[in-house]
């Protein structure tokens, strides 16, 4: 299994339009992809790809051939901000919404804290951790069902 997160790197350094709250879910992401990257093993992931793509360059996927894209103004626009996650039997699943993105990660990162010794927390942003808190994935200990 396999997934993709790209990112513009534009709009990650605050340079694009949507300013500090955009950047700020950006930067969530990349930071919780970095930390499944690091324990990818924990998940059984063959790899974990972040690709910043840039103005000056097509945008092209790093390793899953998937693209999502929209259309405004009568064109069709690429999204510049997709995860793209691959399962064993092949499967491509693409998430083009940022909380949904955000969400996954955040829940795999969930998933790595449950499984490795130590904090492997991801600090967010306060739109992130709202974000996060609204999806409900279990982390709060107080929250558990009772086994």
């Amino acid at each position: 299994m396999r997934i993709e997160l790209r990112v513009c790197q534009h709009c990650l350094d605050g340079e694009h339009g949507g300013g500090h709250h955009k950047s700020a879910l950006l930067q969530d992401m990349v930071n919780c992809a970095e930390r499944i990257k690091e324990h990818k093993d924990v998940l059984d992931l063959d790899a974990v790809h972040i690709r910043r793509v840039r103005d000056d360059e097509q945008g092209k996927p790093e390793a899953l051939p998937v693209v999502a894209a929209t259309i405004q103004n009568n064109q069709i626009v690429l999204n510049d901000t997709q995860l793209v996650a691959e399962g064993q039997d092949g499967n491509m699943l693409l998430y083009a919404n940022p909380d949904d993105i955000l969400t996954v990660l955040a829940g795999n990162v969930d998933e790595i804290s449950k499984a490795v010794p130590g904090d492997v927390t991801v600090d967010l942003s306060e739109p992130g951790a709202q974000i996060v808190s609204n999806a409900d994935l279990g982390a709060d200990p107080d929250r558990q069902p009772d086994v």
